[in-house]
């Protein structure tokens, strides 16, 4: 009896199995089938795609870069050397494999590693006691290191492009063959590079200026800059801020043919994030707000906080268009500007480019209660907008949200600055007219980002202009003045 009830359960129980593997099947079918065809165009890359997208991200510069030839700090010691202006070490580090701890010291006590990176971006190497540099020949000597180290002093470790244009230094031990001293200081020396993509204003200061001040304002300016690939231009461009920070001038290491000699020095500075600062991995917890101030002082910036008032509290908030002359420019410019003068503003145009003096433009920038510009480098200058002022960042057709949310919406939180999103409609954008309806660039963007940076900057950042939508743009101006803080 009980084997004919087994013999007639099992076809029951084969027949369950194979519909749930028919099921299974089905499921996985349907899944390639929708990520192959089913793409929305604005659906966010995956992580794979994101990450490679984010290691590529980089703004167009007006002129091309010129060549040039760990382990956590304990809190005791931290504490230490910010109460000393040494500048402590960053915590929260990794040791790669090109990085491994150094040698015991003499005493047999536990060394930390003479480099290591500090970030995915950055890179950073520390020396102390003997220290020679021969900034002609691209090498620091010092005591007690036993092995050879090379470094190059700029946060965008993740991206070959930039890291192409940097001079390499080499960390070597001080020998009795080693070059002696022909100028000696009593301050730590600091080396850091303007290689890379320095020259953009926005790789100035995610990759150059706000890693600095990260890495350098604890020294109280009793620190000596050692610049590589110096350009005049750009030092004179940002002096100001460097004042902020050391006490004396900056030396072109990379053309100095003295053997400079320091008590201790830092190559290489740290990357927290994009135009960014973790207070909780800073020494003395600054934030990027700190960084902020710095540059007020800098700029002679009054102004603190926007307002419907206005700079001058007539009731006329101040609206700073940041125009653009090549790829994304806006097309009927005039008529946003008639637009928001008849909304109450007082509106004001402005260029900027690798040649505006840059004080004059801060106090220009710290006057505006809103400021609104498409997509790129010059939304940089939000870092001299008043404490709650308006970013409204124009972001171009194509699925770019996850790019102009890296640069500039989570930077302008941590500055206390209101952001705003403009999304442009395919109608509002000059591509409609460069290609058929049913082309790949305006049917599916995603499937143009699949194929990499370049093609995802031609055909969005490089050939696309905006012609605004009147009734959207007027309706994104009001919800901005709602926003601001009152008179």
């Amino acid at each position: 009896m009980k084997q004919s009830m087994r013999s007639r359960q099992e076809p029951r129980r084969v027949s369950n199995g194979v519909i749930i593997a028919a099921m299974l099947l089905s499921l996985c079918v349907l899944s390639i089938v929708k990520a192959r065809y089913c793409s929305t165009p604005f659906a966010k890359p995956d992580d794979q795609l994101q990450e490679q997208m984010n290691s590529s991200i980089r703004m167009e510069t007006d002129e091309p870069a010129t060549k040039a030839a760990g382990e956590q700090e304990e809190e005791e010691e931290e504490e230490e050397e910010e109460s000393s202006g040494g500048g402590g070490v960053d915590p929260e580090v990794t040791t790669t494999p090109a990085t491994v701890v150094a040698a015991a010291a003499a005493g047999g006590g536990k060394r930390k590693p003479t480099c290591h990176r500090t970030s995915k971006r950055s890179e950073r190497c520390e020396g102390r006691g003997d220290v020679r540099v021969e900034g002609n020949a691209s090498t620091i000597y010092i005591g007690g290191i036993d092995k050879e180290w090379k470094t190059k002093p700029y946060a965008r470790y993740h991206d070959p492009v930039a890291m192409a244009y940097v001079r390499e230094f080499t960390l070597k031990p001080v020998t009795e063959s080693s070059p002696a001293c022909t100028k000696n200081h009593s301050v730590p020396a600091f080396v850091f590079s303007n290689g890379g993509f320095s020259g953009n204003l926005y790789h100035d200061y995610t990759d150059v200026l706000v890693p600095l001040f990260l890495s350098t304002h604890q020294f109280k300016g009793e620190v000596q800059f050692l610049l590589s690939g110096l350009k005049p231009w750009w030092v004179n461009k940002f002096n100001l801020f460097f004042r902020q920070l050391t006490k004396y001038d900056i030396l072109d290491i990379d053309n100095d043919k003295d053997v400079h000699c320091f008590p201790r020095i830092v190559v290489g500075a740290t990357f927290h994030k994009d135009m960014g600062v973790d207070p909780s991995r800073s020494p003395g917890h600054v934030s990027v707000v700190d960084f902020k101030r710095v540059l007020r002082r800098a700029f002679g910036l009054e102004r603190a906080a926007a307002s419907r008032g206005g700079a001058t509290g007539n009731g006329k908030p101040r609206l700073l268009i940041i125009s653009r002359k090549n790829s994304r420019r806006f097309l009927n410019e005039r008529e946003m500007v008639q637009t928001a003068a008849a909304m109450g503003f007082d509106v004001r145009i402005a260029e900027p480019d690798q040649h505006t003096d840059m004080s004059t433009f801060a106090q220009l920038v710290n006057s505006a209660d809103v400021m609104i510009g498409v997509h790129g480098a010059g939304l940089t200058n939000m870092v001299f907008l008043p404490r709650g002022a308006v970013l409204i960042q124009v972001v171009p057709f194509g699925g770019l949200e996850w790019l102009t949310t890296v640069t500039f919406k989570n930077p302008a939180k941590d500055m206390e600055v209101t952001y705003m999103d403009y999304n442009v409609q395919l109608e509002e954008s000059s591509l409609i007219d460069q290609y058929p309806r049913n082309h790949q660039v305006l049917t599916d963007p995603y499937a143009v980002h699949k194929q990499g940076w370049d093609a995802l900057k031609t055909a969005y950042l490089d050939k696309q202009n905006i012609k605004m939508d009147m009734d959207r743009f007027k309706k994104t101006l009001q919800e901005a003045l709602d926003k601001l803080p009152p008179a």
